[in-house]
């Protein structure tokens, strides 16, 4: 069993009457990648910067390998955690590779990894190119292998694949397997619901400072309760199929059907999915594909945020 590597106890954080992050509860476990997700200002960023000490919580406790962050012993701990902020700032005169020898020698990491460094993130043909002409998404990945100088053990990630085109995305997120391979554990927000549905461990939802939901995708689709989509193909010139479909469909109380050709679409309770889908199965032959399709990540995330009153 991993072991709890991130403990946040109560914490609150305050800016005058602002409550930034109010009495946030949360645990994280080593090798885990963790989604923080929410709409701005929703404190994910307040929060990361309690996290690696650069703000002193309001009230509460933080613990990241047992050390409170704000203990003498945390500078050791902060040594192996890497931080990629939401806008990093770049010195435009400085080449690629003169960037990350300056933020190695900030950290106390090795200077001559630089270069593979730059190689890992996609950038060995741009090391000697000045800064002020990287494209957004070079500027990323840049920021990205400074995050990752002195192999770190824990990883900040605030939108991390900003500017990224698809294959960067693919990339970005390959080089985070090979690492929670090695059992780095990473804390990533990102506001590309889709992109981190299949990839999170776990998630947590925060809303106006505090924690509104947390645990696996699947555990927030069941608690929502939210409808499975359903799209059916019948095999052409199948005789009475697409009657005999439309009785089943409303003898299950479907309703609201969709068909286009041979394509039925529609919407299905959870709890009546295998119900429905037993009775779909007297069909035989007349049905060519059946395609079950659950609420995104974007569906649950808006289905919490309707849920407020």
């Amino acid at each position: 069993m991993a072991n709890t590597l991130i403990e946040i106890v109560g914490v609150r954080k305050r800016f005058g009457d602002i409550k930034a992050v109010d009495g946030v509860d949360l645990s994280i476990q080593e090798g885990e990648l963790f989604g923080l997700i929410g709409h701005n200002g929703a404190g994910k960023t307040t929060l990361f910067k309690m996290l690696l000490g650069l703000l002193p919580a309001s009230s509460g406790e933080i613990r990241i390998g047992g050390q409170p962050v704000r203990g003498e012993a945390f500078r050791q701990v902060r040594r192996s955690i890497g931080y990629l902020p939401e806008n990093l700032a770049l010195y435009d005169n400085l080449s690629g590779l003169e960037t990350l020898r300056f933020f190695a020698r900030l950290k106390g990491a090795d200077t001559g990894a630089c270069m593979a460094l730059l190689a890992r993130v996609g950038l060995a043909a741009a090391a000697g190119k000045r800064v002020r002409g990287y494209s957004k998404g070079m500027r990323q990945r840049l920021g990205f292998a400074q995050a990752l100088l002195g192999s770190p053990r824990l990883l900040f990630l605030d939108e991390p694949t900003n500017g990224l085109d698809p294959h960067g995305i693919l990339e970005f997120y390959s080089i985070l397997n090979e690492l929670r391979s090695g059992g780095v554990t990473v804390l990533l927000t990102s506001h590309i619901l889709a992109e981190i549905q299949q990839r999170v461990d776990r998630l947590a939802l925060m809303r106006d400072g505090g924690l509104q939901a947390l645990g696996t995708v699947q555990a927030l689709r069941e608690a929502q309760d939210l409808p499975l989509n359903l799209r059916i193909v019948l095999r052409p010139g199948a005789a009475g199929v697409a009657d005999s479909l439309r009785h089943i469909l409303a003898a299950q109380g479907i309703g609201s059907v969709e068909i286009s050709g041979d394509v039925v679409r529609f919407a299905c309770a959870r709890a009546r999915k295998m119900v429905l889908l037993t009775a779909l199965s007297g069909l035989g032959e007349g049905i060519a594909d059946i395609e079950v399709h659950e609420a995104s990540l974007e569906e649950v995330y808006l289905g919490y945020a309707d849920g407020v009153s």
